[in-house]
């Protein structure tokens, strides 16, 4: 009874409008954030009575209401629970609010025997009352985490009034379908999307097109490209660049490179991405005519070349069996001031060796080492190759001998 009497007296004192019936199943509680002592609520330490309660925000008030449905303890979600779910738990953002929280313990511990998961959503909307906020807090936490029911939970929030759906949750769907490769799923929820009101614009367009030429469908992907220029507005960078890459990925660089020509005529400047994977493909083929084309474009476009975009390059005149401007290329990248990487020296050491030029790759060697320049893993396979195919034994051991002394010395 004391402890009763000072309980009472200090919620009294704390919280004027703080009342408790004699009803143990039931708590209601009213903190006034107006002139209070103390904002935030005190633990006295009765946790383990767990109430099936749960706090709301309602205006300038936090109330605890009850919740009858008995399947979900907003509150707490019991001591029966594994040691990976209290980690996921600990591991929920700091600032994320209560109610979204209170959602996520719950997907978290989620079992069959409570049902399914529209009807946990279900009664956390109807106790909640969560805002878009709220709902993209909880969505990004799924989508961050890998949650197997983000999906579910993603589908569920559209048909919910306090969701305020729009065009790009369906396309994030479409996002989510494609970065799995489900192209059905996708082309259903696409049809399910215009019969609720919903028409199809560039952005999401444009996502079918990363989605089927990253499957490998580029008929599909031209399709969806073509219904982009149907819609009689200015493409962007984006729609121009997934094209490219689907065009990239069919092995088709020519028809890539006539769009980039295409969005430079427009002044539509491409990502630094586009002009890489571009000049990649033609140095991955040997195609140095067009690596260099592509090589140009990029300082044209104002940007910067990189030690990898000059080892593309440096690559591509190697393939081509063109060791003279491979070499070329090497030394204008040297005069720019960018350090070569292991590969472009490799690269240069290919193109050697297609001509036969074994004292010549030798003296390159040499002035790599007079700058400090040495050699590396890749750079050594070459020449090791190089030496077996020659049958020059020793040399082959002192290659590899050199490389691992200078590793051990690093």
């Amino acid at each position: 009874m004391m402890g009763t009497y000072c309980y009472n007296q200090l919620c009294n004192f704390y919280y004027p409008n703080y009342s408790i019936t004699n009803d143990v199943t039931k708590l209601y509680r009213v903190l006034t954030r107006g002139n209070s002592l103390c904002q935030n609520p005190i633990d006295f330490g009765f946790r383990k009575h767990h109430f099936d309660s749960v706090l709301v925000g309602v205006g300038m008030e936090e109330i605890v209401k009850e919740e009858n449905d008995g399947r979900f303890r907003w509150m707490e979600v019991g001591n029966d629970i594994t040691k990976e779910q209290k980690q996921a738990i600990s591991e929920l953002p700091f600032r994320m609010a209560n109610r979204c929280k209170a959602l996520m313990r719950q997907i978290i511990c989620f079992s069959a025997e409570k049902g399914c998961i529209s009807d946990l959503l279900e009664s956390w909307v109807r106790i909640m009352k969560p805002t878009r906020a709220d709902w993209l807090s909880v969505l990004k936490e799924l989508r961050t985490t890998e949650h197997p029911v983000y999906l579910e939970v993603a589908k569920h929030a559209l048909l919910e009034e306090s969701f305020e759906a729009n065009i790009r949750d369906y396309t994030k769907i479409i996002h989510y379908y494609g970065k799995h490769n489900l192209l059905e799923e996708a082309e259903n929820f696409l049809t399910l999307m215009k019969q609720r009101g919903f028409f199809y614009d560039q952005v999401i367009l444009t996502t079918m097109v990363h989605m089927y030429s990253k499957a490998g469908h580029h008929d599909q992907a031209k399709e969806y490209f073509e219904e982009i220029k149907s819609l009689g507005e200015p493409l962007d960078k984006r729609s121009y660049g997934s094209m490219i890459t689907a065009y990239i990925r069919a092995g088709m660089p020519e028809e890539g490179e006539n769009l980039l020509q295409e969005m430079e005529a427009q002044e539509i400047l491409a990502g630094s991405e586009v002009y890489k994977a571009l000049l990649r493909a033609y140095s991955t083929i040997g195609n140095a005519e067009g690596a260099q084309r592509v090589f140009d474009a990029i300082q044209l476009a104002g940007i910067s070349p990189d030690d990898k975009m000059c080892s593309l390059v440096v690559n591509a005149y190697a393939m081509a069996g063109q060791s003279q401007k491979a070499l070329i290329a090497f030394e204008n990248m040297r005069r720019a001031g960018i350090k070569p990487t292991d590969k472009c020296i490799a690269s240069a050491l290919v193109a050697y060796e297609k001509e036969s030029k074994i004292n010549t790759a030798l003296e390159f060697l040499i002035d790599l080492e007079r700058d400090g320049i040495m050699v590396g893993e890749e750079s050594s396979g070459v020449l090791a190759k190089w030496f077996r195919k020659l049958g020059v034994v020793e040399e082959v051991e002192l290659v590899l001998r050199d490389f691992a002394t200078s590793h051990q010395i690093s």
